[in-house]
């Protein structure tokens, strides 16, 4: 029968893709399937069971990969891949998890963002764990003119230490060899799409401290930017997991979020995110320009040291937590 695409009915963005195989793609339908990525934005792959490896495959035809069929899961990994011990919700990848309950798009905390990410089911609950998505395509092209013209020269602070202590009240320990790496990465507000052209807002959760406003007006703006992106239902999907699901999205252009579970029950998603290119970069932490986000994110994190023992983690470390 050949390809099929569907748009999602009654949204702005995203597409059902039945009728190929990714384990066994050719470059033909990977043209068709790249075209379609990048008008839709995001594109769903019921009943594709991946392996690991073909998990792999599919990421690196988008181009290099930051990591590939990596365990987005609540469950330990044994060293024949099954799954086992569930994680306790007040260890650090659990925090992490949580965090991502949050609207954001991936590795804007590193020098180069993500240029899309790819999920593929293997175990869900029963209730609750679905992936959301948002256009931020849509969000920005219905703002007023007045508010485009606020935000085009803006700036934002992107840091994944911000988002855990502002989200959830979590304060990972700061490690250079982690995501928690004490590093904050200036990004604009308004994204032009390297590939597509089109403009949309790039924001969400690890965005904080835009230069020339204050705390208070910067806060208040970024939470309001998420917000409208959010507000109207034709720009948000939800995606009900089945297992063999495998859904792609692009980070250049969309939000995404996962949704709250029983965490005591498994889920276990893989996880492939492709490197951005050129076009992604912010600048790398010997850049002069480095420092000014370092001093951002200390005066952020004191602050909010004071502000958040009534979120979940209630201000404190992974390690912390354990000793009390």
């Amino acid at each position: 029968m050949g390809i099929v695409i569907e748009p999602v009915a009654g949204k702005t963005f995203g597409a059902v893709v039945t009728g190929v195989k990714l384990a066994t793609l050719t470059d033909d339908e990977f043209a068709v399937i790249h075209d379609a990525f990048l008008e839709y934005g995001f594109l769903v792959f019921p009943g594709q069971f991946l392996t690991d490896q073909e998990n792999i495959d599919f990421g690196e035809r988008f181009g290099k990969l930051e990591f590939g069929a990596a365990p987005m899961a609540n469950q330990e990994k044994n060293e024949d891949g099954t799954y086992g011990e569930i994680i306790p919700l007040n260890k650090q990848r659990m925090r992490t998890n949580v965090g991502n309950e949050a609207w954001h798009t991936d590795s804007t905390y590193w020098p180069v963002s993500s240029k899309c990410a790819m999920l593929s089911a293997v175990t869900v609950p029963d209730e609750g764990g679905e992936t959301e998505l948002a256009d931020m395509r849509a969000g920005y092209a219905a703002l007023d003119e007045e508010t485009k013209a606020r935000v085009e020269p803006l700036s934002a602070y992107h840091s994944t230490q911000y988002s855990q202590a502002n989200d959830v009240g979590d304060f990972p320990d700061m490690r250079p060899d982690t995501i928690y790496h004490g590093e904050a990465y200036l990004r604009p507000l308004v994204k032009t799409h390297p590939e597509t052209g089109v403009k949309n807002l790039f924001v969400g959760r690890h965005a904080f401290g835009i230069p020339g406003l204050s705390r208070e007006e910067s806060r208040d703006l970024l939470k309001s930017l998420v917000e409208f992106v959010v507000s109207d239902p034709a720009r948000v999907y939800t995606h009900h997991w089945q297992v063999g699901d495998t859904l792609i999205w692009d980070n250049r252009a969309l939000l995404h979020r996962a949704r709250p579970y029983d965490y005591t029950k498994a889920r276990v998603l893989i996880g492939t995110r492709v490197a951005g290119e050129e076009s992604e970069l912010s600048y790398y932490p010997d850049d002069p320009a480095a420092e000014d986000g370092r001093q951002a994110l200390a005066a952020e994190l004191e602050a909010l040291r004071a502000e958040t023992s009534d979120r979940m983690f209630g201000a404190t470390t992974a390690s912390e937590a354990f000793q009390i």
